[in-house]
């Protein structure tokens, strides 16, 4: 069994802002979790997209019934594969978790675009499947935990989002008025 999420969140910032915002998210009070993040690679392609990969090293935390021997390690790298086409003012994200992916793969999808109604908006689609093959008659509980904590993970991803939105603003704000005779 695959638990799924999904779900659609609109920043009120403009495109440019929530994709500068992304590459600027880490560190942030809501990622404390996240121990380091290096580009292992950074192309534009002939179509002028911006095309990077990451590696990313977080620390997560199993759940109290799960059996400590089975884990050596709560740290897990995340590879993360993005897409920026600023022609059509989209970003795509893709992660997943490289370590521990017998007891449970997280694969997340992040489409983000500019808002249809308000362009000064940015809309992001998150999507994610979580997937345990564990066995043993823990899967579903695996997945469960996994899902359940992608969740609280996301809302936290999102208010660190916010936060360096408001950052870029204020600095926004305070070059204008700084410049402003």
């Amino acid at each position: 069994m695959v638990k799924f999420y999904q779900h659609v969140f609109n920043y009120d910032s403009s495109w440019q802002n929530v994709t500068l915002a992304f590459w600027l998210r880490y560190p942030n009070p809501f990622a404390s979790h996240v121990l380091a993040v290096d580009v292992l690679d950074r192309c534009v392609d002939e179509n002028g997209v911006l095309k990077t990969t990451r590696l990313v090293l977080k620390k997560g935390k199993a759940p109290k019934w799960f059996p400590e021997s089975f884990l050596k390690s709560s740290e897990a790298f995340i590879i993360e594969e993005s897409e920026v086409d600023p022609k059509n003012k989209t970003m795509v994200t893709r992660t997943k978790n490289l370590n521990h992916v017998r007891v449970m793969q997280i694969v997340e999808t992040q489409y983000f675009k500019q808002h249809e109604q308000n362009p000064e908006w940015t809309s992001c689609k998150t999507e994610a499947r979580i997937i345990s093959r564990f066995g043993w008659g823990m899967t579903q509980r695996i997945e469960g935990f996994g899902q359940s904590s992608f969740i609280a993970n996301a809302a936290k991803a999102r208010k660190g989002m916010q936060h360096i939105l408001q950052m870029i603003r204020d600095k926004q704000t305070n070059r204008t008025t700084a410049s402003a005779p």
